[in-house]
């Protein structure tokens, strides 16, 4: 008899905290979705103790091992004709009622020239028109909330970039996101027709240009203005997603014109922010407009971290805590041997005998993994005197016994398949989901990272600080204690590894994707590294 499933259920463990929204890799959705309507991994290949896909869709309350309610999932990797059944969609297309999908425009692929065309305003270009109406008829169907279809203002300082969407300047990239943004005001369905409602993305790549982009683009949140058609709420991107000191400038802002009203503003999204010790800051922040401004105010963030790591080898092994000092996740790179083809001990118990990590902490998935379930390919048998080489390994003249292939019929060295992946990845989903829940538990109980104290003075930590600017009676009173700690912000480490002037000058480089932090094995860094992508896509080309 199967024992039932004992769920760790994220949903409810998710308290008043802002929200972190898994990314949703197409890769990992694959997974799911196909499964739905075919053996599309054969269940002799699930580990021992998973019998159903659906246990590693945080969606499904009923089945999933660890039930999550929130994720994003991005229409630049989506499928956007909603005409044919794409089962490799369907975990986000038929999800459970109850869900949130967060659905992002694909402004990134616009920018990296995925999405062909001459986006500038008025271009008349019919590619660009074509996704431009694709888009918003997905967002309008998939997704919760949307974000407009914006111009990512580092397209400016990215050649490659300019030449691919046709915009070379930041009045074009202003012109190009306000054309959007009215196409999506004339052309969606509506709440009350259940659309989507959509956030109003602010771009901005320094305190100037993203102050400028505010005052452009905060009328498609006016009620007063837009009384039926107004934008919903806020997506933070540039420089508005990485430097406190403008998040707390533009949430004052906001609130002193009206553009955080409670029922019709009632979501901020920043883009991209995996830093562990933002997760508790944006709870801060959220705590406090929701007690002075909007009490129906939620924070949300993203990143698809757990998903490109894996692609890149990168596991998480331990998430780290220590009071008035640096908060993180920590990743290495992992087993990968054919010789664990055969090993029958436990993944936690291999890997750290084995020097592999220090230390393991398991999640509900990787607590059923054996070394075997992982490097699934058996190594071949070399003729006697024959040494294997880069070079070499391909010869089938040189083994007694050959190797296991691929899917796609070749040796390769890794000795993971296309479902090793994808297990390490829920693996990863569960690690950075209650790294963040748990970074909010253990402020809430008095701990700190070291990056929100400041020592001396008045409101010496940062949510006093925050409780001050939001408790004062006017404006001019909140932007005034902002500036009062202008240099205590700049201490504040945003979620691009920036921090001082350069946080709040820099041309923030923007990927919409991916940024973490990957400390060492063997030491903590405040080193940022933002890993390829090209390996994730590879993955998903291989899956078509």
């Amino acid at each position: 008899m199967t024992e039932p499933v004992v769920q760790d259920n994220l949903t409810a463990k998710q308290s008043d905290y802002a929200v972190f929204l898994p990314a949703i890799s197409g890769f990992y959705a694959t997974f799911v979705g196909k499964q739905r309507n075919e053996h599309y991994v054969d269940p002799a290949r699930f580990p021992a103790g998973l019998t159903d896909m659906e246990q590693m869709n945080w969606l499904n309350s009923q089945k999933a091992l660890f039930p999550y309610r929130w994720s994003l999932y991005s229409g630049g990797h989506a499928n956007l004709d909603l005409n044919k059944q794409d089962w490799s969609e369907d975990m986000v297309r038929n999800r459970e009622p109850g869900t949130f999908i967060l659905g992002d425009s694909g402004g990134f692929q616009i920018a990296k020239g995925l999405w062909e065309g001459d986006w500038k305003a008025n271009s008349g270009c019919a590619k660009a028109q074509k996704k431009r109406s694709l888009i918003l008829n997905w967002l309008d169907t998939v997704a919760d909330y949307g974000m407009i279809l914006d111009i990512p203002t580092w397209v400016i300082h990215d050649k490659k970039a300019s030449e691919a969407c046709q915009i070379t300047t930041l009045q074009e990239a202003v012109d190009a996101t306000k054309f959007n943004n009215e196409y999506f005001m004339r052309h969606r369905k509506g709440v009350k027709n259940g659309g989507a409602r959509f956030l109003n993305v602010l771009q901005g790549d320094n305190h100037t240009s993203a102050d400028a982009w505010y005052d452009t683009m905060k009328e498609y949140c006016d009620p007063a203005k837009y009384p039926d058609t107004h934008f919903d709420g806020w997506s933070m991107g540039g420089q508005n997603m990485c430097d406190v000191h403008l998040v707390l400038r533009r949430l004052v802002a906001l609130r002193y014109d009206n553009l955080l009203q409670p029922g019709v503003h009632d979501w901020m999204h920043f883009l991209g922010t995996s830093k562990l010790e933002w997760a508790v800051l944006l709870t801060v922040i959220q705590r406090a407009v929701r007690k002075y401004v909007n009490p129906d105010f939620t924070i949300s963030f993203d990143c698809a971290s757990p998903f490109l790591a894996t692609a890149n080898g990168q596991v998480y092994f331990e998430n780290v805590f220590e009071h008035d000092s640096k908060w993180s996740y920590r990743m290495a790179p992992s087993a990968d041997d054919k010789k664990y083809s055969t090993d029958t001990r436990k993944w936690s118990d291999g890997v750290v005998a084995d020097g592999v990590y220090p230390r393991w902490e398991d999640s509900p998935i990787s607590n059923m993994l054996k070394m075997k379930d992982i490097c699934i390919y058996k190594p071949g048998v070399a003729k006697p005197g024959v040494t294997l080489t880069p070079e070499n390994f391909q010869d089938p003249s040189l083994y007694d016994v050959l190797p296991d292939q691929n899917k796609n019929g070749k040796w390769g060295k890794t000795s993971w398949d296309s479902f090793s992946y994808a297990l390490l990845m829920g693996h990863n989903v569960w690690m950075h989901l209650t790294a963040v829940q748990e970074a909010n538990r253990r402020f809430d109980a008095g701990e700190h990272p070291a990056m929100m104290q400041r020592d001396g003075g008045d409101y010496a930590k940062f949510e006093h600080i925050v409780e001050a600017i939001f408790a004062a009676p006017d404006r001019a009173s909140a932007e005034a204690i902002i500036e009062h700690y202008d240099t205590y912000w700049m201490e504040i480490v945003g979620t691009r590894g920036f921090k001082g002037k350069k946080t709040k000058n820099a041309r923030t480089q923007f990927n919409a994707l991916f940024d973490f932090e990957e400390p060492e094995v063997d030491q903590q860094t405040d080193d940022s590294v933002q890993l390829d992508n090209n390996k994730l896509d590879q993955l998903e080309q291989e899956q078509q």
